[in-house]
């Protein structure tokens, strides 16, 4: 039991290590920061180009499952790579383990693929994603 004990000391040391310094860090930036209130420091800035388009300009829901579905996707590859690098130390559980794994992500991209998140004809936007 002191082992399992003495184990978790230098994880807790660190993880208060990192609370104080960031903590530090904020408070600091806070005291010792710039502040100004000018008559051009609301305003968006594109490295001193008039802007190019209206702060307020929207994109249409497409671009941002896109984003989340390549996060997602590409989150899982990098688990694909830890388990390539253990491959032989996993053995027959950690390969069918591997499997399931792969499995969830088909299912998951089939069903996306179904529920035509992946179209992006000129349909009407979200019809087919609010059908149940």
């Amino acid at each position: 039991m002191d082992c399992e004990a003495s184990f978790f000391w230098p994880l807790l040391f660190f993880f208060c290590c990192v609370v104080v310094i960031t903590a530090a860090m904020i408070t600091v930036s806070f005291f010792l920061g710039e502040r100004h209130k000018g008559r051009v420091t609301g305003e968006p800035y594109e490295s001193g180009m008039p802007l190019a388009a209206a702060p307020q300009l929207r994109f249409h829901v497409k671009y941002y499952l896109v984003a989340m579905f390549f996060v997602i996707f590409d989150a899982e590859a990098l688990f694909m790579f830890a388990w390539a690098l253990s491959v032989r130390e996993l053995g027959l559980s950690g390969y069918v383990a591997f499997l399931v794994f792969v499995f969830v992500l088909i299912i998951a991209l089939a069903y996306l693929w179904k529920r035509g998140a992946l179209d992006w004809t000129n349909e009407k936007p979200g019809a087919r994603l609010t059908r149940t």
